[in-house]
């Protein structure tokens, strides 16, 4: 009986601890069911149908539209450069003049010698009217004058040799002589570039050759210019196909009236393909399982799981062939806390 009235108080204070403890525990237990049961807050947008523009990306080098080393062809001494570092000069003007005073005086003795020998021949032949003089002498004088005229052609054409010109307008690289050098032939003068039109020459993979066409307009950027863009055109696709990369060479010419571009230049190219009017979702929207893809179609405010077959992709945006309609709404952001039956709560009405 004393062992009953020990043991009476300590079991009713270990029951009355647990259900203190119960008591406790169940305002959460209670909060925690009714906090499953609230709807899933997502992100959606609906499915819309745009022109989508298929592209060709691909990497290219710019070169001028004409490009030379200016050298010298004559072994002679600089007498007048005529130019500066960087300078636009157009076709046929002098660049460098070289040290002609030797031509010029041959020219000169050229020239005297032919207008005596033209006086000898009018006189010879004032001669053959008088039958004084032969036909034969007249025309060996004839001859003279002819030979003394194509040495002063020969002679012209040496001088024009030391004069150094621009073969086609464009804009002069670095000086490499001074006044007083002396050059010999092969000696670099200068670099002169035509880049009022700039030539980028790219590789397109062999699948895509249908697709490629003279005319095609193509985009061009350069890390050097963020967020500028460089409009051109296919001047030529190459004719043979590359055995090892199983790509074809192709050409664009691109303005560049403002000399923006510069030849050597590594440029970004995106070819328009074609040109699509389809649906499109963000490809955030899908989620991916195993090889198919999925995204979750929100109705009433119950979620959907629906299979869709997906067609181009380009960042950001995915083109749906099949699985969905223009206008239905699907889940951007939530997708991992949603499933099929589950019932949300849309936190951008309207989807934007």
């Amino acid at each position: 009986m004393f062992k009953k009235a020990l043991l009476s108080p300590l079991v009713l204070g270990v029951l009355a601890l647990g259900g203190f403890l119960v008591y406790i525990n169940l305002p959460d237990t209670t909060q925690k069911q009714s906090a499953a049961k609230l709807p899933t807050p997502v992100k959606v947008t609906s499915v819309t149908m745009q022109t989508f523009p298929v592209t060709i990306e691909a990497l290219g080098t710019a070169n001028a539209n004409e490009s030379l080393t200016i050298t010298a062809q004559q072994t002679e001494r600089v007498t007048s450069v005529l130019f500066e570092d960087g300078e636009e000069v157009k076709a046929g003007q002098r660049l460098v003049q070289l040290n002609d005073a030797e031509e010029r005086a041959r020219i000169a003795e050229l020239e005297a010698n032919i207008s005596e020998a033209k006086r000898q021949l009018e006189r010879v032949e004032n001669l053959v009217k008088t039958r004084a003089a032969s036909e034969q002498i007249v025309d060996e004088q004839q001859a003279r004058v002819k030979s003394l005229e194509a040495q002063l052609d020969v002679a012209k054409a040496q001088l024009d040799n030391l004069q150094v010109k621009a073969p086609f307008a464009g804009v002069l690289g670095i000086r490499e002589i001074s006044k007083g050098s002396l050059i010999q032939p092969g000696d670099v003068i200068t670099t002169l570039d035509d880049i009022s039109v700039i030539k980028v020459n790219f590789s397109v993979a062999e699948g895509q050759l249908a697709s490629l066409k003279t005319g095609q307009r193509v985009v061009a950027r350069s890390v050097a210019y963020p967020g500028r863009t460089f409009e051109g055109t296919i001047s030529a696709v190459n004719t043979r196909i590359d055995p090892v990369s199983r790509s074809v060479l192709v050409r664009a010419l691109i303005a560049n009236e403002n000399k923006q571009l510069r030849p050597g230049m590594l440029l970004q190219i995106t070819l328009e393909k074609r040109v699509l009017q389809t649906l499109i979702i963000p490809e955030k929207a899908l989620v991916p399982v195993q090889d198919r893809q999925y995204v979750f179609v929100v109705s009433d405010n119950t979620v959907e799981q629906r299979e869709v077959v997906i067609g181009e992709r380009k960042p950001g945006i995915v083109q749906v062939v099949s699985g969905l309609s223009e206008g239905e709404v699907v889940v951007t952001e939530g997708t991992l806390r949603v499933q099929q039956g589950s019932k949300v709560r849309v936190l951008n009405q309207g989807g934007q």
